[in-house]
């Protein structure tokens, strides 16, 4: 299928790994120009290198929980058609087990970092009339759980944000929708199924234990978010904006 992306170009953030990685994959076989953004440089030039395409890839290494660094990632690359916000890091654990650093420190990256991306973005896209934003945010915002309550409580601002966002952006012609992926192969679900495991079994080791009742009997791929992202963000999905879509195999309906 033929989703008309061509030429289009797309920033994306926590572009090293993981989804991030898989929406570079996938925006590219679609035709589109690529910008990588990440923390850890070494990593995020072995992706770009393994993407191929080196024509319609570039990579920008840059803390984004820092406001200075979103500043300078929007100022070096302004006419992006399609920002997809991905990066954060938020940890497990209850309430009572995270300091009020850890929620600052994971907040800026994810919270305040979609937020600061989406404004200064917005702002060109809406001079322009055109622009899409999507933000890969967590099912944790839909169906919270005290012992992600860090993350569960940002995922669901996030949601907030794209709505409100999204309602009101297609005023000026640019479309924000979400997406929420529950567990996802990726590095981050092994780290926070062992956090559990620890917490709950005494034994980090026995973390594929936490990994139980799947739908499907299997863990979203990272292509399938990727997938979805682009697809939505799409000339096909034109009157797709403030939506917050639930990736999760219907896991939310499950006893």
């Amino acid at each position: 299928m033929d989703l008309k992306l061509t030429g289009r170009r797309v920033l994306i953030t926590g572009g090293s790994k993981g989804i991030g990685a898989a929406c570079a994959k996938t925006f590219l076989a679609e035709g589109c120009s690529v910008v990588l953004v990440a923390r850890d440089a070494e990593r995020l030039a072995a992706t770009a290198a393994a993407l191929g395409e080196a024509n319609r890839v570039a990579s920008c290494a840059a803390d984004l929980s820092v406001a200075a660094e979103r500043e300078r990632v929007a100022a070096s690359y302004p006419d992006i058609d399609i920002l997809v916000n991905n990066a954060g890091a938020i940890p497990g654990g209850g309430l009572l087990d995270l300091s009020m650093e850890s929620w600052e420190q994971a907040w800026a990256l994810k919270v305040m970092g979609y937020i600061h991306l989406t404004k200064l973005y917005l702002a060109g896209m809406k001079e322009r009339r055109a622009g899409i934003i999507v933000n890969i945010i967590g099912g944790a915002g839909r169906s919270p759980r005290y012992d992600y309550v860090c993350g569960g409580t940002g995922n669901a601002a996030l949601m907030a944000f794209t709505s409100a966002v999204g309602g009101k952006s297609v005023d000026w012609g640019v479309r924000v929708f979400g997406i929420n992926p529950s567990q996802t192969r990726t590095d981050r679900i092994i780290s926070l199924s062992k956090r559990r495991a620890a917490t709950s079994l005494g034994d980090e080791a026995r973390w594929e234990e936490m990994l139980t009742n799947l739908p499907l009997d299997r863990l979203i791929e990272p292509e399938e978010i990727a997938n979805a992202a682009a697809f939505l963000a799409s000339p096909a999905c034109g009157y797709v904006s403030g939506t917050v879509l639930d990736v999760d195999g219907g896991g939310a309906f499950r006893a």
